[in-house]
């Protein structure tokens, strides 16, 4: 773990050099792996460094975990509650005579989950480009190669330190880096809406996501649900479509 740590450090500071970028800042949600990459960019960037906590209508105790992941390791935060902004504008978006009356339950609640990724994808990229830092993402191994995350929200970074990492190393990297215990016990969640859990949400655990990723056997209903998830969600893992005009439509 030592060593690992190590080389994301390294690798950090050499993204920022070649980006020519001044600093490095997260969103902490309370959460094990913002709290992991939390830890990684303190290291990497000792005196230019952030953390941005962004509740909206989130429990009052994850607010209190980032803020003691971020007092621990000493790096520098601020609160910025999204929850009047995300409300005013989600209001604006159901009222639309379109929508109103006419879009269900879930496709309103789904809409509300990716605004709120959005808006905080949103604040963190303008507070970095004030300071010229750049935005760092938390996401995982898992959650990329199953989509889980949400396109031009959470999955909008300049770049990933810890991508290549199971759920279960994400883990022993949070023991061996001090992250506190009620951090890397709470239910993996990204706080879309209350009572929200990650592995609920997409119908299959982390534990046989990451058996899945390693080549071990897993039940085949959790392994087509993974592979189903994957199939569902690759354009987010890719550059947008690009129409191109062929040479003979162009010369005529």
């Amino acid at each position: 773990m030592e060593l690992l740590t190590a080389r994301k450090v390294e690798w950090l500071q050499k993204k920022m050099q070649e980006s020519g970028t001044s600093g490095l800042i997260v969103g902490l949600s309370g959460g094990v792996d913002s709290a992991v990459v939390a830890n990684l960019i303190k290291q990497a960037s000792p005196d230019n460094s952030m953390a941005l906590i962004l509740p909206i209508s989130n429990n009052e105790s994850d607010i209190e975990d980032a803020l003691l992941v971020a007092e621990k390791i000493d790096l520098y935060c601020e609160v910025i509650d999204l929850s009047d902004v995300h409300e005013k504008l989600m209001k604006k978006v159901v009222d639309l005579d379109k929508i109103k009356g006419k879009a269900s339950k879930e496709e309103i609640k789904t809409s509300n989950a990716n605004l709120r990724a959005r808006l905080r994808m949103s604040t963190l990229y303008a507070v970095a480009n004030t300071l010229n830092y750049m935005v760092v993402g938390t996401d995982n191994a898992p959650e990329l190669y199953t989509g889980y995350f949400t396109k031009y929200g959470d999955g909008g970074v300049d770049i990933l330190p810890i991508a290549d990492l199971l759920k279960r190393d994400v883990y022993k990297l949070a023991k061996h880096l001090g992250v506190s215990t009620s951090v890397i016990c709470k239910a993996p969640s990204a706080g879309l809406w209350e009572g929200q859990t990650d592995e609920e949400e997409m119908g299959v655990t982390y534990e046989k996501i990451d058996a899945y990723l390693s080549g071990e056997t897993i039940d085949a209903n959790e392994r087509e649900i993974i592979e189903t998830l994957h199939k569902k969600t690759q354009h987010k893992r890719e550059m947008p479509p690009q129409y191109k005009c062929s040479n003979d439509i162009q010369n005529e």
